[in-house]
């Protein structure tokens, strides 16, 4: 439950420190004194929507505190898993917004984000305003509130069938996915075998390409080969032209000069050895070359064969500007067509795998129905209770369920409130018939059921009494302190009756302070909850004296 509460430059709020207390609190003040300002201060601590035109004018933020304890072991629980556990058995909540629009959250003294913050805040406390009122308009919330009636066990179905739902749904979009790509599955197949055949019908060799350009150019140049080798084989060793004088047989003349000549100055010695080597490696290039023009051999048609595959290997270049990166590329269009393949195989145990998940929901959801069929009743007549004891005998509520055909994570049907305000008028759809007076005891009468299975600890209805009167009034009160019984109840009120009851009072207020307006919040002395109690019913002595009896009379029926 809430037991602390600061705001500082908050609207009008510019220093508020609230102890507050288990069972039934009641805040009251004048019209327009701030008290809706307390539960916006509230809901902004809670993770609610928060903007900088709610900051104190003149000050750069706003900071809202609160402090928590005997929180359920599942909130604690997660909370210590998330690591944010306990200290001493306390959670502290703290929120600051800028006037820049920075907004900082915090948990334990440590900063969080917004997102994180709101699971913590979840299930902390229950507001329960007049847009709460119009939430009994949306068919949605009314599921919501009978699961919940249901329970702990009945709300663990509820998830199973919901996790079945999605499940189902899942496979269901991923086999219709499946559907709308077969074809195109289909074309990129055939694209792939066309490709794979293409490169497979050329099958290119690693270096291929190279040696056939180096051979394509021997053939090109064929006649210059001939001749130039014949000229190299002439000019070195048969020169008919040239009168038999060869570069061998000019090199043998000055081979057997020079020998001559180093045997008379021997230091030329060493150069006449050299030109005599040089003889020789002439004479050796001379015979290769003889060879070289032998083997010569030019296959006729040759040419055009070259000319042919390299045109096909040409063809190739759009997967590769190698045969090495060509082949790599047949190899990775040969897995894609292997994936291709697994994925159409993918279909029929999708089918089967979505068949089985709905299978799986329609007996949850057949189970589900049965439960929800037996706490509708229970919450029909519950509710017929609780309405005679808040002044609308007569009155009930009927739980209509319409089937759904496909599965859905709410279960297997539609679930909507009809309402009969009168013995032997049909009922009909709540938003169409449902006052709004009707709309606050409809809502408290279901908040007084849910007490009982709620997680939540804290309740806070804001002015739930609008519109009603007389005897109802003193039902209403009696019905809050039954939820305090359970929960803690923080309640604002403009009802004397309702604030009688309570078995705290805070009074908030505007001041005008050095010029400056301040709304303040502060807890009642008996003697000062008489004289508000009389202020609510009309401030003269009369107003006094009832308040003097009300107060011992509503104690009294809150000690019950």
């Amino acid at each position: 439950m809430l037991t602390e509460l600061n705001i500082r430059d908050f609207g009008l709020m510019e220093n508020i420190h609230l102890e507050l207390e288990g069972g039934f609190s009641v805040f009251t003040g004048e019209t327009g004194a701030g008290k809706s300002m307390l539960i916006d201060a509230l809901s902004l601590l809670l993770g609610g929507r928060a903007s900088a035109d709610i900051i104190r004018h003149g000050r750069e933020k706003t900071n809202v505190e609160g402090i928590f304890s005997a929180l359920p072991p599942q909130t604690s629980a997660f909370l210590a898993e998330e690591g944010y556990p306990l200290e001493d058995g306390l959670l502290f909540l703290a929120r600051e917004i800028n006037a820049s629009g920075r907004n900082i959250c915090r948990v334990q003294g440590h900063t969080v984000p917004l997102s994180l913050y709101k699971t913590f805040c979840a299930d902390l406390v229950d507001i329960h305003g007049q847009a709460e009122h119009q939430s009994l308009l949306r068919p949605e919330y009314h599921r919501e509130l009978l699961d919940n009636f249901g329970g702990a066990e009945h709300l663990g179905l509820v998830a199973a069938v919901r996790e079945c739902a999605l499940r189902y749904r899942e496979l269901a979009a991923k086999e219709r996915g499946l559907l709308q790509l077969e074809g195109d599955i289909a074309r990129q197949q055939d694209f792939l075998r066309y490709q794979i055949k293409e490169i497979e019908k050329v099958a290119p060799a690693v270096g291929e390409e190279e040696n056939l350009e180096q051979e394509k150019q021997l053939l090109v140049n064929e006649e210059r080969i001939h001749f130039l080798a014949d000229e190299i084989y002439a000019a070195l060793y048969d020169a008919p032209d040239r009168q038999g004088v060869t570069a061998l047989d000019l090199l043998s003349r000055a081979d057997k000069a020079l020998s001559e000549l180093s045997g008379i100055d021997r230091g030329l010695a060493e150069t006449a050895a050299a030109l005599s080597e040089l003889y020789f490696t002439l004479d050796d290039i001379a015979a290769q070359i003889r060879s070289y023009r032998g083997g010569l051999s030019f296959e006729t048609g040759r040419l055009d064969m070259i000319e042919t595959r390299l045109m096909s290997l040409q063809k190739l270049r759009k997967y590769g500007a190698t045969a090495a990166e060509v082949i790599r590329k047949k190899k990775e269009m040969k897995e894609k067509l292997e994936e291709l393949s697994l994925r159409q195989g993918e279909k029929e145990s999708l089918r089967l795998s979505k068949n089985d998940a709905r299978s799986a929901f329609s007996h949850l959801a057949e189970e589900l129905s049965l439960k929800r069929g037996i706490v509708a009743d229970r919450l029909e007549k519950g509710l017929a209770g609780e309405f005679a004891g808040l002044g609308m005998e007569g009155a009930r509520v009927e739980v209509i369920f319409t089937p759904v055909v496909d599965p859905a994570p709410h279960g297997g049907e539609q679930i909507e409130f009809y309402f009969s305000a009168n013995v032997g008028e049909p009922p009909r759809p709540l938003a169409k018939i449902a006052s709004g007076g009707e709309m606050a005891r409809i809502m408290l009468a279901f908040k007084s059921l849910l007490a009982q299975v709620e997680t939540v600890d804290t309740f806070v209805f804001d002015e739930v009494d609008s519109g009603v009167g007389g005897v109802t009034v003193h039902n209403l009160a009696e019905k809050l302190t039954r939820i305090a019984a359970a929960k803690q109840v923080l309640c604002i009120t403009h009802n004397a009756r309702v604030a009688a009851s309570a078995s705290a009072h805070y009074a908030i207020a505007k001041n005008v302070r050095q010029e400056r307006t301040i709304t303040g919040v502060r807890k009642l002395t008996k003697t000062e909850r008489v004289r508000e109690i009389a202020r609510m019913m009309g401030g003269d002595e009369a107003a006094r004296r009832m308040a003097e009896q009300l107060l011992p009379l509503e104690a009294e029926v809150f000690k019950e």
